[in-house]
């Protein structure tokens, strides 16, 4: 982009960047939802405890901003650095950039963090290109697949069901024919922010209740994570951007599935079912993912999108998948560089032998 100028600094005003920020997202295009300040402005103040900001502007106009919180010489980009505070779990990670940039804005974005005094760059849940145009060498990384379903396949087909496996659809026919014997399968969607918080804390019960029974902590073990995701659904639902979804058959409650949504994006969050509603020969998760699919088809979204991992219920429900990295880079030619380049060699000699 011609005349692209890239500034670094610390933020001294929030409000002024809820604006600027918001103002950006306007001229985004399609963004997925953790791009958007609703997730990014969420408990900010609390999450970025020194943050950073980096700005692209060309022909007068801010055609770019990064968001970085500064730790102990880490430039984390749309996290704090703080395992507790970056519980949230962000993904599609990426700067915000205008639709007309070229690729060139990200990347220069995410270079000026050096130029700012990043020892090192710690890029979650990102692209494998920006963490390649990023520069620096890895100290850290790890490639997860993220598992999605391509809408327009649904609606050209008229049926969730039509691109599954022969093994798939009748797991989930069956499932729908046992549930179906307490009364109509419904899925609903919370529809105040009341009904939406009331569901949020059944669904915690039931995940962590879930989790716990396995012996791990759950993904809401610490009190921080509640509150950031009550937050989140105040400030979500009025804009749209959440859903709150409860699974029933006749008076049973089965479950309930929390999607963030944004621009056609819908991004399977996180859920809790009842254990006593499960059993080989009935599946709430896989039968609420179907229903949830069916819905966001109709309502023209473009992708159901599972997000990272590799659980056998996301491939089973899948049309493709797309690769994120979890990376930690460091400056070229820095002694951790020089490390991380020996321990690669090594790594790869030991390979061959």
């Amino acid at each position: 982009m011609a005349g692209l100028a890239v500034a670094a600094g610390p933020v001294r005003d929030p409000a002024a960047l809820e604006r600027l920020w918001r103002g950006l997202e306007a001229e985004a295009g399609p963004i997925p939802p953790f791009r958007a300040w609703t997730w990014i402005g969420c408990l900010a103040e609390e999450r970025y405890r020194d943050p950073w900001l980096v700005r692209a502007e060309a022909g007068g106009r801010i055609v770019g901003l990064a968001l970085f919180s500064r730790r102990r010489g880490r430039f984390c980009l749309a996290e704090s650095g703080d395992a507790v505070l970056d519980a949230p779990f962000i993904e599609h990670n990426a700067p915000l950039v205008a639709a007309d940039a070229g690729p060139e804005v990200a990347a220069s974005l995410m270079r000026a963090a050096w130029g700012a005094g990043a020892r090192r760059l710690v890029l979650s849940g990102v692209e494998e290109g920006l963490a390649a145009a990023a520069g620096g060498v890895a100290l850290r990384r790890q490639i997860r697949p993220a598992p999605f379903v391509a809408l327009d396949r649904v609606r050209a087909s008229g049926d969730p069901l039509a691109h599954l496996s022969a093994n798939a659809r009748g797991q989930l026919r069956r499932s729908l024919r046992r549930f179906a014997e307490a009364g109509e399968v419904v899925l609903t969607r919370a529809g105040t922010e009341a009904e939406a918080l009331a569901w949020l804390e059944a669904l915690i019960a039931l995940h962590q209740r879930s989790w716990q029974a396995r012996g791990k902590p759950g993904a809401f073990a610490d009190p921080f994570m509640r509150r950031f995701h009550r937050e989140l659904v105040a400030r979500a639902l009025p804009r749209g951007e959440v859903d709150l979804l409860r699974l029933a058959a006749g008076p049973d409650v089965l479950g309930y599935l929390y999607n963030l949504r944004r621009d056609g994006h819908v991004c399977a969050y996180q859920s809790g079912f009842d254990p006593a509603a499960a059993d080989p020969h009935r599946k709430p998760g896989l039968v609420a993912h179907l229903l949830a699919i069916g819905r966001a088809a109709g309502e023209g979204m473009a992708v159901y999108d599972f997000l990272a991992g590799e659980d056998r219920y996301k491939r089973s429900l899948a049309t493709g998948s797309r690769d994120l990295v979890w990376t930690e880079l460091v400056r070229p030619r820095s002694p951790l560089a020089l490390a991380a380049w020996l321990r690669g060699c090594l790594g790869r000699r030991l390979g061959r032998g």
